[in-house]
This record gives structure tokens, sequence and C-alpha cells, in this order.
């Protein structure tokens, strides 16, 4: 069984539509230790794949359009936050204060690209705020990692120690993700089925007439989304004016979107929010597990406020397990998971060649939605999915043959993925989406705009034909 009928059976899908995906395999894209390239590959071919049969559905094709998926390409987007250039200018990924740091007994990875973050880690060591990076690698020297991490995650920071992948093997964490399935898939009820008007037109677009409400940041998240908002959905990305994104990653994640931004502890804008969610028909979120309960935002909520939505849940570490509550970034949950480990040493840690995890749940993120609208058509029921980051850890680290075969070609850089286009951020090249489908879209309608300058409604739906 290769990583793509894999990830298609987790997502429930028709086990003999998986031939259906046609592959160019191009040796060099992704390399690694670890197996990289066929699980983005794999991610990215379940997601075109379930975009095609949703199509399909809508549309009243005669078949699924068969779905196309270049290692190029793949490769290409898992780096789209590298790959960005606003007016030239490469972007700022990583804050000073993100990085490995060796301690007293090993390594602790860190992650304090927002001023929150860097400020809690900080404050975890003591430390002024204008700390500088010798200061900070002097006070991690005196301190076991263990120590480091439990002390920062207390103070609502990020630092996790490097652990082997025969250490997390023995992690209680460990034991609650593998006891789980790559895509947690659950109908709350008997929702009626709600119908959408039919698909016509050229680029076929199967997520048209759909509304996404996006209460996601960083990549994960934002990766399935935008890859929705390709499809023709309105998606709207809902973030607290309390917490701004950074204008890099908003450049390169939010394309196709539309940008608003809430206080969900004032009662004029939850009074918005249940404006939104009444006439919503998908709801991503990508906060701590729990973290947005108090809000009415709990699937089992959502489901009582409007039957017949599909919920879609992401996290780090699961929503089980005693780290359900913890934040976590892709680089945290390699360092934890043994992925460092595996691509460096227990002396030299090292990294994916890209931020796999999060790219690739993302995708995979976006193919639960489809297929639950999919399932939706013929069954009707609100319905939840939820992924996880360590999740996806542990399905790439796992040892599986995953040969998937296709045509083979060189690669020889990004190039034939990347465009550029003119917004209101500036002149921008940016990455292709890889999600490709006979007859789908080729690129998005729109390039993202300032962050949190749209309002928080609807876009007006399109005149009938």
């Amino acid at each position: 069984m290769t990583d793509t009928d894999v990830a298609w059976a987790a997502l429930g899908g028709d086990p003999a539509l998986a031939r259906r995906i046609s592959t160019v395999v191009r040796e060099g894209a992704l390399d690694s230790r670890l197996p990289v390239r066929e699980m983005a590959r794999a991610c990215v071919g379940a997601c075109a794949l379930a975009a095609a049969e949703w199509g399909e559905r809508r549309a009243g094709l005669p078949t699924v359009p068969e779905a196309e998926v270049d290692d190029g390409a793949v490769a290409t987007a898992f780096h789209s936050e590298r790959q960005l250039r606003v007016d030239g200018r490469e972007p700022v990924n990583f804050a000073p204060l993100s990085r490995f740091w060796r301690t007293a007994d090993g390594w602790v990875r860190t992650h304090a690209n927002y001023p929150h973050h860097r400020e809690r880690l900080l404050g975890a060591l003591g430390l002024a705020a204008d700390a500088s990076v010798e200061t900070v690698g002097a006070a991690l020297a005196e301190r076991s990692a263990l120590e480091v991490e439990e002390s920062v995650y207390a103070a609502g920071g990020l630092a996790v120690a490097l652990r082997t992948p025969e250490e997390w093997a023995t992690h209680e964490q460990a034991h609650a993700v593998a006891a789980h399935p790559l895509v947690g898939r659950a109908r709350l009820d008997k929702a009626p089925v709600r119908p959408l008007p039919p698909l016509a037109g050229e680029p076929l677009l199967p997520a048209a007439g759909l509304r996404v409400l996006d209460l996601t940041r960083v990549i994960a998240g934002p990766v399935a989304t935008r890859t929705l908002a390709l499809l023709g959905a309105d998606v709207l990305r809902i973030d607290s004016p309390a917490l701004p994104e950074i204008p890099d990653q908003h450049a390169d994640m939010d394309i196709g979107k539309r940008s608003a931004v809430l206080d969900l502890t004032a009662s004029v804008d939850r009074r918005a929010l249940d404006g939104l969610l009444a006439d919503a028909d998908v709801v991503v979120t990508g906060y701590r597990p729990g973290a947005l309960d108090r809000f009415g935002l709990a699937p089992e909520q959502l489901a009582e406020r409007r039957p017949g939505l599909v919920v879609a849940q992401l996290s780090a570490w699961g929503a089980y397990g005693p780290w359900a509550g913890r934040r976590g970034f892709d680089s945290l949950v390699q360092v934890a998971t043994g992925i460092a480990v595996r691509e460096g040493s227990a002396e030299r840690p090292g990294a994916l060649p890209a931020q796999a995890l999060d790219h690739g749940t993302g995708y995979l993120l976006a193919a639960a939605v489809l297929r639950s609208l999919t399932e939706q058509t013929r069954e009707g029921g609100t319905r939840v999915v939820r992924l996880s980051l360590a999740r996806t850890a542990a399905w790439l680290t796992d040892g599986a043959v995953r040969d998937a075969g296709g045509v083979q070609a060189a690669y020889d850089g990004p190039g034939p993925w990347l465009t550029e286009t003119d917004s209101a951020l500036g002149r921008l090249r940016y990455a292709l989406s890889p999600v490709r489908f006979v007859g789908g879209p080729a690129d998005w309608a729109r390039p993202p705009g300032r962050w949190g300058v749209d309002p928080a409604r609807w876009a007006p739906a399109p005149p009938e034909a």
C-alpha cells in the first residue's frame, strides 16, 4: 500500500478512485532521510482527488476527473513561505530566538516568532525583554532540557526538549497519538442534506458557493483554507486584533482569502461571529483543543447552532493525552518526536527539508473537509474532522514502503511553479498550488489583501444564471 492509498483510506475514500491520480516523480525534490517527498505527494494527491470527487458530484460529470500530482509543484508549495517575495524582498521566517539551543544535558528548541511567545520565553528564563541571543544561550546552557521545556510551557511559551525516536516511543503522548487515526472523522447528528446549486463553467471550482470561516494561524490551518479558496470557496479569516499575523506569513498563507479582526471578548464582536456562523458551511480551527470552546465553537456547540456544518479541527499534539492542551509548531513537533535526531543526530540535531508536517497536514485537512462534503450529499449530518501535526509525524516515521511509481522526470528547481502578481501588499512572487485535477483551477482568483481590513461579513452571493 502506498502513502497515497494510506491517506485516501484515512479520508474514507473509495479505494478504486485512488487509481485516478497520475504522478510525476522527480528525484531530488524534498530530499530527506525520511520519506518526506512521498508523504508530501500523498497529502497533495489525496487533496486533489477529494476536490475532483466533490467537483464531479456538484457538476454532474460522468466520471471523477483525474488528479495530477507533480513532485516539483509539491516541493515548491511545501517551501511556499521561503519562495515568497514582496517587491523582491526575501521573507523573514524565523526570529532570532526561534532555534536550537545547547542545554546542560542536551538540546532544546524554542519558538518565539510572535512577540507574546518571545515575552513568555524570556520571562520563564528570568531575562529582560531586550535580552540578546548570547544572553539567552548562556541561561539555557545552565539548565537541563526538560527543566526548560516545563518552565517555559508553564509560562505559556514554547520550548521542547530534543528526544530520540526511542525516547519519544516511551512517552505517554506518543502512546496517545498512536492510538488515534491519521484523520479523525465523526458524524455528530442527523442534520438533513444541505443542497448546493450545481456547478457550471470553467475552470471547475468544486467549493464555489461555500462559506468557510477560517480561525487558524501560522501554516497548517492556513494551507488548508487557502486550498479551499483556490477551489472557489469564500474564505474569511478571523483574527484577534491583539494577535496580528506576521506580515510575510499573511502574504503567503492568506492568498485567495479575506481577512477581518474580531475581539471575541467583546459582545458586539461576538454577535458579529454569530452572524457569520448562521450562514457558514465550514468552520476550520487551529487553536489548542478547547481554547475556543468558551466562545461556543466546540464541535457539539456548532452542531446545535448550525446543523449540517463541517467542522475541521487542527492541533499540534492532538486533542488527547497529557500534551493535548499544549501549544506547538512544526519545528517543535519534529524535535519531540525524534525527527530532528533522525535528520541529524543526538549530538547535532537536524530538520526536515521543509515544514512538511505543517504543509502535509494542511492539505490533508482540506481533503478531509472536501470528503466530508461529499459524504454529506449522500447522508447529511454535521461532520467533524480532527488532525494533528504529531499524528502526521507518526505516519511519516512509521517505516512503511512508499513506492508510488509514476512518470520519472528531472527536478531543476522551483521555477515552473512560481508566478507573480500585483497586490495591495506590493508585487508578489509566490508558489502556485500543487492541488491540480483535469479542468480545475491553476491559480487563486485574488491576491492577499492587507491583514485585518476586510469587513466581518460574507461576500454577496453571485447572481443566479
